[in-house]
């Protein structure tokens, strides 16, 4: 985190202090179908999972491990609250090509044949203190962030559109809904696709963000019109979530403080409840526009950057061409690395 950074993260501070909270107002979404990625206890898919279900949604969701402990969790909650869910559970690892064809093709055989909301909630944020010299790379040679934050929900996106076409030629609705960050305005278009600046793992995790962005307003450019699907990009806000904590993991007595404020840390930022209401009114308001970026359940303030619909367009033919291969390369048992 650089220093220009510091008055931005106060006024986002302020407004959670001394603005109002969001609040999405209640949707009937019986009869609609949606899957939220990175819905572990504690974290605001978790609450989004549940108030769609709540509203009578039939909720998918995900987590890289024990997806069942996740599902318990959630129908106890609204079982305390008086309420049924119809809510199911599987495995996904974003930073795996197989495990996301593996969850697009259990989805596609055990679930009917539309998709009405796609929440691209799961994401990381690490180093957060800066400490990175070098990018952190997955397995097939991506930086971390890019290859979790954008890369990851590019692909699943890509292999669930036949079933959020179906949903929108006959139900007239259906969304894809990218979480992005304010911290996508640290991401540069002239970066997409080589990087030029001296690797910083906050400028990587904005790039990633940026990505959304575009990928957002893509899909509504690309599928609003013909086929009722439609796209959406958010910043949650300042959230109290187990986000941070991962960030500052193995940074000994840096995390005890961490942890040691917590308390006050969860009265001065939203919590997972307030952070996950922008993301539930862009699945469920009836009539919310596609291709905007919210805030705080409003229209909110993005990057000039992402208005550059020719990078938006070369980030969407090269994340394609990327996709098509690592699908080939599962098909054939190889493994090749791609670097985008």
């Amino acid at each position: 985190m650089n220093f220009e950074d510091i008055p931005k993260m106060i006024r986002h501070l302020g407004r959670t202090l001394f603005g109002s909270a969001p609040i999405a107002p209640v949707t009937d979404l019986t009869g609609k179908t949606a899957i939220i990625t990175g819905a572990s206890p504690g974290s605001i898919g978790f609450e989004t999972a549940k108030t769609l279900a709540a509203w009578g949604g039939n909720v998918i969701i995900t987590t890289r491990s024990n997806p069942d402990a996740t599902v318990r969790a959630l129908v106890a909650a609204l079982s305390l609250e008086g309420k049924s869910a119809n809510i199911t559970g599987h495995t996904l690892d974003l930073t795996d090509a197989q495990s996301v064809n593996s969850f697009a093709e259990w989805f596609q055989k055990n679930d009917e044949n539309r998709l009405h909301i796609l929440i691209n909630n799961a994401g990381i944020h690490l180093d957060l203190l800066s400490q990175w010299k070098e990018p952190t790379r997955t397995p097939d040679g991506f930086e971390i962030h890019w290859r979790t934050n954008y890369l990851g929900s590019a692909m699943l996106t890509h292999l669930l559109l036949p079933q959020l076409k179906n949903a929108g030629a006959i139900d007239g609705d259906a969304r894809v809904i990218n979480v992005s960050s304010h911290l996508h305005n640290k991401g540069l278009n002239s970066e997409l696709f080589s990087q030029q600046r001296p690797y910083d793992s906050w400028e990587a995790y904005g790039q990633s963000k940026l990505a959304t962005v575009h990928h957002a307003f893509e899909i509504q450019r690309r599928f609003a019109q013909q086929f009722n699907v439609k796209g959406y990009v958010l910043h949650p806000g300042a959230i109290a979530t187990n986000i941070s904590g991962k960030g500052l993991e193995g940074t000994g007595l840096l995390q005890k403080l961490r942890n040691l404020f917590s308390p006050i840390e969860a009265l001065i930022l939203l919590s997972p409840t307030e952070g996950a209401q922008t993301q539930i009114y862009c699945a469920s308001h009836p009539s919310i526009i596609g291709g905007f970026y919210y805030e705080r359940c409003e229209r909110g303030d993005v990057n000039t950057e992402s208005s550059d619909t020719l990078v938006a367009e070369r980030l969407w033919d090269e994340t394609q061409t990327w996709i098509q291969s690592v699908c080939n390369t599962s098909e054939t048992g190889t493994q090749q690395t791609v670097k985008l």
